[in-house]
């Protein structure tokens, strides 16, 4: 089962590298990781997506609150937090196809943000779901190339009713 970890950490150098390495020794697969400081330049926020019985992730986050620089595991439910992941997308556009792929992409609210002699760059937000079926309906144009942020995401409501610690 899919799930979503949110860890506040330290700051520091190597930290990223401890964590992706403590979780790699302990055989779980990491499916994205994005890492960004939080409104608190002293502390980072880690999203990680994994995969995982409950009592896998529990054994993730025992293990990720031994790290030193970790501050905070928190493992986010899909109702009851906000998910997010840009992709950028080079697909093969020849003028006679710009006009069917800008009505493929519309619905998304994606944008085209490079136009080359024989392709578009197409950027989308959204959760995951939506961005893979927005590939799916651009591959038969001929996908050249695909970059991905990673998901990140934040709990719903206020901090207080979340429980978050102080920063």
């Amino acid at each position: 089962m899919r799930r979503v970890l949110s860890v506040l950490v330290n700051n520091q150098p190597r930290v990223l590298a401890r964590v992706a390495s403590m979780i790699g020794q302990r055989n779980f697969n990491i499916e994205s990781i994005s890492v960004g400081e939080t409104e608190n330049p002293a502390y980072s926020r880690m999203v990680i997506v994994t995969r995982g019985n409950p009592s896998t992730i529990a054994q993730i986050s025992k293990q990720l609150n031994k790290l030193i620089d970790v501050i905070q595991v928190e493992q986010l439910e899909k109702d009851q937090s906000v998910e997010r992941e840009l992709l950028l997308i080079k697909v093969a556009a020849p003028p006679s196809v710009r006009a069917e792929i800008t009505g493929v992409i519309e619905p998304f609210r994606a944008n085209i943000v490079d136009v080359g002699q024989k392709s578009l760059v197409i950027q989308v937000t959204g959760d995951p779901l939506k961005l893979e079926a927005m590939i799916e309906l651009l591959r038969p144009y001929g996908i050249q190339e695909v970059a991905r942020t990673g998901v990140t995401a934040i709990s719903r409501g206020s901090v207080s009713e979340n429980k978050m610690v102080s920063l």
